[in-house]
């Protein structure tokens, strides 16, 4: 028998020969296979009734409160918002100087890499996660053919939707076969990633897992890289995360803020987050898991629509740890500012997701992240959207001050709270633009001068993201919103080679 919340491992069939009865199993394990084992680990359900009572009674307390002394509610609203944007701006600062560490992310030279023989190499499965992607099939060949790993050790699934016509017919045309098996992923509601990745894993053979999106560009000896630090680390060390960065970030504003944004979080923030022992949000994509840890916490949950950052805190939680590696994978940056809140505000719904799951049982979270990683889990998943919500109030009430009404601003808020306020954001925010330069100019990309030091404009974007996540989280908490990829114009290999070095 399985543990409580841990999934049943089964042979894998081979890729094609599966039974209807089967399929039908491993579909209803994708979807509800953790909320059946664990009903309060899965967002099924986006509240659960005490969280739901407790929410109507806050908005009516501050409801009646307005009412009666709307002057000292809104102070008492303003002096809360601003001691937790502080409380986040302090913990960013410590993470970004504890990440400055170069201990705190795990390198692996390139002979070390090499070194390792092909029969001493564990069998390795990819899961390459695809819907309505046609335009980057080739992409997908090229880059997973270019990896260094030995075939015969080297399992490469494309999930793909079965009735997803066009991408099939894409990876048909290409010749995908010869290079990847496709498993068609039978149709069925919630179409998120997740459902995908949980049934792929049904057919995998390796004892490692990794996600790579059908965009992605892994560098070449990554998997080796992973295989090494695995085997230097501590058993208790369940993830390897790569860097992630993009291949066309000089290509306008948008791609240049998404960039900065990723040079910052992932070269400096999640190593901090490592060296603190605190739990790591996932990346969606080259996080690399020991297969024994996937199946003993449960695999990914299929209605949550940020199941790396769920997945990343329940391995905290069940005593395991995630490590930083410094190799980097290419993405496409989103260009597209439409295309780019779609997939932001999804992930802002499914940081909220990810911490109503885990703080419906508040002491046994805190249990088992401690009384710092529960904080810190906190200000993550749940203060980086909302806070992107409350600044836009902040930014209006600014503007109302600067654009000539100061009698206003100063009858609704006392002098000390008002200017108390404006000097955080400012010295805040003035911080923030000094980490993105930092992170900028470590990573040698000087084209991101510009996008930095521009980036308020961006957290205005990131507030709109945020305010269509919260909505969507009330409306629609499961709903994937489609990212659309194949928006910028194909990159030189030559570039690409030298940008995964």
């Amino acid at each position: 028998m399985a543990a409580h919340g841990e999934r049943t491992v089964i042979d894998p069939p081979r890729v094609g020969t599966e039974t209807a009865e089967f399929r039908a199993a491993a579909l209803d394990d994708a979807i509800n296979g953790l909320a059946a084992r664990d009903p309060l680990a899965s967002a099924a359900i986006a509240f659960v009734p005490w969280q739901k009572y407790v929410g109507f009674a806050a908005i009516a307390l501050v409801v009646a409160a307005a009412v009666v002394a709307p002057v000292g509610t809104l102070v008492a609203i303003t002096v809360i918002c601003t001691t937790g944007y502080l409380a986040m701006m302090i913990d960013r600062l410590l993470l970004f100087s504890r990440g400055l560490d170069a201990s705190a992310i795990v390198t692996i030279p390139d002979d070390d890499a090499l070194a390792l023989a092909d029969d001493d190499l564990p069998q390795y499965t990819i899961l390459v996660p695809a819907y309505d992607e046609p335009e980057v099939v080739g992409d997908l060949i090229a880059a997973m053919s270019g990896l260094n790993y030995p075939p015969d050790k080297l399992q490469v699934l494309l999930l793909l939707e079965e009735d997803d016509d066009a991408t099939i017919d894409a990876a048909c045309n290409a010749g995908v076969s010869a290079v990847v098996e496709v498993v068609l992923v039978p149709a069925g509601d919630p179409r998120t990633k997740p459902k995908a990745c949980n049934y792929g894993l049904h057919f995998a053979t390796g004892t490692i897992v990794t996600i790579f999106d059908a965009e992605d560009m892994p560098e070449p000896l990554q998997l080796r890289r992973v295989v090494a630090a695995f085997a230097s680390l501590p058993d208790t060390v369940a993830c390897v995360q790569a860097k992630l960065a993009f291949h066309n970030g000089s290509q306008n504003l948008l791609t240049g803020w998404f960039t900065a944004d990723y040079a910052l979080w992932f070269g400096y923030l999640l190593p901090g987050l490592m060296k603190s022992k605190s739990p790591i949000p996932l990346g969606g994509t080259s996080n690399h898991l020991r297969r024994d840890v996937i199946e003993k916490v449960g695999a990914w949950d299929g209605f949550n629509v940020t199941e790396d950052a769920d997945l990343g805190v329940r391995i905290a939680a069940s005593g395991y740890s995630t490590a930083v590696l410094d190799s980097t994978t290419l993405e496409e940056a989103n260009s597209d500012p439409i295309n780019w809140v779609r997939q932001r505000s999804r992930w802002y719904k499914g940081y909220l997701q990810t911490w109503l799951v885990h703080m419906r049982r508040p002491w046994k979270t805190m249990r088992a992240l401690g009384p710092m990683g529960t904080y810190r889990f906190t200000l993550l998943l749940a203060g980086t959207p909302i806070t992107a919500c409350i600044n836009m109030v902040f930014w209006f009430t600014t503007a109302a001050w600067i654009l000539g009404q100061p009698a206003l601003i100063e009858e609704l808020f006392p002098p000390y709270i008002y200017y108390f306020s404006l000097v955080s954001m400012i010295v805040g925010n003035v911080a923030t633009i000094y980490m993105y330069l930092v992170a900028c100019r470590e990573s040698d990309n000087a084209y991101l001068l510009v996008p930095s030091l521009t980036m308020p404009l961006y957290w205005v974007m990131m507030s709109v993201a945020a305010l269509k996540g919260l909505w969507q989280l009330l409306r629609n908490p499961s709903y994937w919103e489609k990212t659309f990829h194949g928006l910028t114009a194909p990159v030189p290999h030559d570039v690409i080679d030298e940008k995964v070095a």
